[in-house]
């Protein structure tokens, strides 16, 4: 089972599941996790093969998406959590969708920051760089230059000092793991365009995210549950980079789908 921890409100019965991105862990959410502690219960959760979870499983063991969502939809039920709002960053929320996907209705909204919802020929493109050279050079190298090409602003080197600090925490065995399911993840995604969430989703993007924002913003259009909201003077990370705008703008929108 993979590691994670709760946060137990007094008088809310919601609660609120956060899910990380490749290359992170639970500890990206210490800027939200003070102000969702006071309207709800918390379960924090690290991905198989990151944080506290990264013991669990062999170097040799190969991953799955769906067997990463199913770890998620296992807490919950160790821990009796029939329904829940999740809020998802950068890749977490592709772990989100397919959580969906194997249980709908377990989501009662989805909050997607950062989100990655399509593979574009600038993705795919370091998708494939990586794969060709993940043999040659470090993983860090490639890593770093990943975060540079999502992050680049200088406004945002707080951020991006985070993003590359938990990547060195990973692993270039982890890192080879979650490359090789590339093709999965582009399959997935390609699904989640044209099917809508089970449940009312909120995506929250920096303006400055110039790598996924326009998609975003295209999407939005066709599904009808789906809204955007667009956090200022942020980046790709925009949890980290306005957290104060994020926690805000998370919140009323998880209050307005419990009322």
């Amino acid at each position: 089972m993979i590691y994670h921890k709760t946060f137990k409100h007094k008088n809310s019965d919601t609660w609120v599941v956060f899910v990380h991105g490749a290359g992170g862990s639970n500890a990206v959410w210490f800027k939200q996790l003070r102000e969702f502690k006071k309207h709800f219960n918390v379960l924090l959760i690290d991905l198989r093969g990151h944080g506290k979870s990264k013991d669990h499983y062999s170097q040799e063991e190969i991953y799955e998406l769906n067997e990463i969502a199913l770890d998620v939809i296992q807490i919950m039920d160790h821990l009796e959590i029939q329904k829940a709002h999740f809020v998802g960053i950068s890749l977490g929320c592709i772990i989100i969708r397919a959580i969906d996907k194997l249980a709908p209705g377990r989501a009662e909204s989805i909050i997607l920051g950062g989100a990655v919802i399509q593979f574009n020929k600038k993705i795919n493109g370091l998708v494939n760089t990586a794969k060709l050279l993940q043999s040659i050079l470090p993983y860090m190298w490639l890593y770093k230059l990943n975060a540079w090409i999502l992050i680049p602003s200088k406004k945002h080197a707080q951020s991006r000092k985070l993003f590359i600090q938990e990547a060195i925490k990973l692993g270039k065995h982890e890192f080879r793991k979650w490359l090789r399911m590339s093709n999965e993840i582009r399959e997935n995604l390609q699904e989640f365009l044209v099917k809508e969430a089970s449940a009312p989703v909120l995506y929250i993007m920096g303006d400055g995210d110039h790598m996924f924002l326009p998609m975003v913003s295209n999407l939005v259009k066709q599904h009808i549950n789906s809204k955007l909201e667009v956090i200022g003077n942020s980046g790709h990370v925009c949890n980290l980079d306005q957290p104060e705008a994020f926690n805000e703008r998370s919140i009323r929108f998880i209050k307005s789908i419990s009322v």
